[in-house]
């Protein structure tokens, strides 16, 4: 892939991660409007996701394999162009139903980032680990924005434009990677740029076996976060996020951008360390901010929740740079797909906790507790990867 190529299929990926996840993002600011709007309770509300956080998990699965063995670029268009229709057809709905199989498509679409993106990035980057962190940056960076753009849009004009006018942009941009496919501009590579010496079977066995619990628990950590972090601060700090969706898609924003970019520290990490202690640490930490999250409020809350979202940011390269470096390249895609059934198929369980949690007691104590003591089982199971060595590069073959 050469280089001018190899920077817009980067951009266009990390543009990719960004939509993915304000438009798998913005629902939870979007549904307390939609409670005076529709005269529905929030956890009603935050059940019409269910389907569609299912579809973004086991749509993974097919996503990726299309990606092997059909086209990364081309499974990208379809993203962005299903995605940006999927998000005007939500804003256009009145009834709950209507709104349901909306977000099932968004969540149908949003399925093909990942496998396809991610595995996109592995094999046209030579520093990998950076290159994933700056994608990376751009999908919190969306999960940030998910909650100021629906809160703006909400404030200025209505709940409908919170979905119609990102759908048009992500519209926008499938059209535009379309005519950069068609004018040659965007070409996909044959051969990773950094490739690695291939490991043993018995680690990748191993490595399989480990991820498999790992990635599950990563996800549904992120998930019920995700879920809960809006109503957790507007319960618990209304008084500094004023009235109105503006307020807590702010603070939203604040903790996921913060997050973001301590990828750069998780990629510079992952590109000069062993990956084993750099994803084991982050579990282990999770464990005491999980517990005292529970409960925080002011100051505190704020300070817990950008930690919370800080460790797994750090953990998303060393956890990336594992899946690939222990599976081949002809399977990647298929690989990226079944971590991302396992990560986003359980965000239907991590939603639908968070909303019995919520129903049961009206606060999420329990939840941070749970959600701790999963972090606590998912570190014990990550001491069993293959201990560290660093990987041994071999020529990348000339294109």
């Amino acid at each position: 892939m050469k280089a001018p190529s190899a920077r817009l299929a980067l951009a266009f990926s990390c543009l990719g991660h960004a939509y993915m996840h304000l438009f798998t993002a913005f629902y939870f600011v979007i549904a307390l409007s939609l409670e005076t709007e529709w005269s529905l309770p929030n956890h009603e509300l935050v059940k019409l996701w269910a389907v569609g956080s299912l579809l973004v998990g086991l749509a993974a699965l097919p996503a990726g394999w299309l990606g092997d063995r059909w086209s990364a670029s081309g499974m990208m268009a379809v993203f962005f162009v299903g995605l940006g229709l999927a998000g005007i057809v939500c804003g256009l709905v009145s009834s709950p139903t209507a709104l349901m199989l909306g977000l099932a498509a968004v969540g149908l679409f949003s399925a093909i980032y990942h496998p396809v993106g991610v595995a996109w990035v592995v094999k046209s980057a030579r520093a990998r680990g950076m290159a994933l962190a700056v994608n990376g940056i751009f999908g919190s960076l969306g999960i940030a924005c998910a909650g100021l753009v629906a809160g703006v849009l909400i404030d200025a004009i209505s709940w409908r434009a919170a979905f119609i006018v990102p759908g048009a942009v992500c519209l926008a941009t499938g059209l535009a990677l379309i005519l950069c496919l068609r004018l040659g501009w965007v070409r996909e590579s044959g051969s990773d740029q950094a490739p690695e010496a291939p490991p043993s079977r018995n680690d990748m066995v191993r490595v399989y076996a480990v991820l498999l619990l790992t990635m599950m628990v990563m996800g549904l950590m992120f998930h019920a976060t995700q879920a809960s972090l809006p109503k957790i601060f507007d319960l618990r700090l209304r008084d500094l996020a004023g009235e109105g969706a503006l307020g807590i898609g702010v603070l939203v924003a604040l903790v996921y951008t913060a997050g973001g970019f301590m990828q750069l520290v998780g990629g510079w990490l992952a590109d000069r360390f062993p990956l084993k202690p750099i994803y084991l640490s982050a579990f282990l930490f999770q464990v005491p901010v999980l517990l005292l999250l529970a409960s925080a409020a002011s100051g505190p809350l704020m300070a817990l929740a950008v930690m919370t979202v800080v460790l797994s940011a750090v953990a998303l390269p060393a956890e990336n740079m594992l899946l690939a470096r222990y599976t081949p390249q002809r399977h990647r895609g298929l690989a990226f797909g079944v971590k991302f059934v396992l990560a986003f198929a359980i965000a239907n369980p991590a939603i639908l906790l968070a909303s019995w949690v919520e129903g049961r007691s009206g606060e999420f104590t329990e939840l941070y507790f749970v959600l701790a003591a999963i972090a606590a089982t998912a570190a014990a199971v990550a001491f069993f990867l293959p201990n560290p060595k660093t990987a041994v590069p071999v020529t990348a073959p000339a294109e």
